[in-house]
């Protein structure tokens, strides 16, 4: 990646989420990106590119790993041999390709019942119809806040966001352009809207979170 020579951090005080800035391209001047910028940066790290703006990933942490390795698994083993298809991050997912196509993200875990949105090989083109995200202790109004609107705005059917420290799973099913949203807790079972037949026991998902 070609780089600046300084480091930026900007806070969004409107959502709590820090926005870094660290050593980004020279060559989109503006600080507005897309995807074609996005798969040329080659620093090893892992970002996120939502309208426009770049977001450093973290490294997650092992409860956030065990967490999203039980979902995967479960999902992976109702699957198998079905319509539908389980990925995990990182995985790209460009959520307005057919327009600006400034948003590319990496949800933990997601669902696509639609085999034309990877015919590229290389990602999703469009929205999922499930998108999971493991909270991160370091900046959980990413997920609460910025990629909730996000999803909600590009039409992601069922959203989820897992809170490994709560052991709740906040579960929210589009409707009329808008989340409604439930919490689970350590002990239930949740039926997932979009994968008829299926629950997921989230007493496995956090039998190992400590």
């Amino acid at each position: 990646m070609k780089t600046t020579n300084d480091t930026n951090k900007i806070n969004d005080t409107s959502t709590g989420d820090m926005q870094v800035n660290e050593a980004l391209p020279t060559y989109a001047g503006g600080g507005y990106y897309t995807y074609a910028d996005y798969v040329a940066w080659d620093d090893d790290k892992r970002w996120e590119l939502i309208d426009g703006k770049p977001y450093l990933m973290s490294a997650p942490n092992r409860n956030h790993q065990m967490a999203l390795m039980e979902i995967g698994y479960q999902l992976y083993a109702f699957l198998k041999g079905k319509k539908c298809y389980v990925y995990m991050a990182p995985f790209d997912v460009r959520l307005n390709a057919d327009t600006l196509d400034d948003t590319v993200v990496q949800p933990d875990v997601l669902v696509v019942c639609d085999e034309k949105k990877t015919e590229d090989g290389k990602g999703v083109v469009g929205a999922p119809d499930l998108a999971v995200e493991v909270l991160s202790p370091s900046n959980p109004n990413h997920d609460r806040v910025i990629k909730f609107n996000k999803y909600r705005e590009v039409g992601v059917r069922e959203f989820w966001i897992v809170d490994p420290m709560s052991k709740t799973v906040a579960v929210n099913i589009l409707s009329d352009g808008n989340y409604t949203t439930r919490i689970y807790g350590a002990a239930e079972r949740i039926p997932i809207h979009v994968l008829d037949g299926f629950t997921i026991d989230l007493s496995e998902v956090f039998a190992e979170i400590r």
